[in-house]
């Protein structure tokens, strides 16, 4: 995980606004499969939203923690049942890099 400054924080957030949750993870909790799907849209987009199914705020701040050092990505920002997470992909994808794509909304 890496460490964000609050610059990119804030721009990172401004790129998120603009997002639709492309990882959701139900009643089953934390499955292998979920984390699969989470590195493949990190590997692709490097800036994602994940919506967390459950009303229990401590188990979804434990999924989110569990989430986070599995994939290694770095919590941009948290909201409810919406988390903005961040890693940097090894070789950027122009056209599916959500940092790229939205690159006009940072100021």
């Amino acid at each position: 995980m890496t460490t964000l400054k609050a610059q990119q924080r804030k721009q990172l957030r401004q790129i998120g606004h603009a997002l639709q949750p492309v990882v959701m993870i139900g009643g089953q909790g934390l499955t292998e499969n979920v984390i699969e799907e989470t590195l493949r849209a990190l590997n692709d987009h490097e800036l994602i939203k994940v919506k967390i199914a459950g009303e229990d705020r401590e188990e979804r701040k434990q999924i989110i923690e569990e989430l986070l050092q599995q994939t290694q990505a770095t919590n941009v920002q948290s909201i409810g049942k919406i988390v903005l997470i961040y890693k940097k992909a090894a070789q950027q994808n122009q056209k599916l890099s959500n940092i790229v794509r939205f690159a006009h909304l940072q100021s």
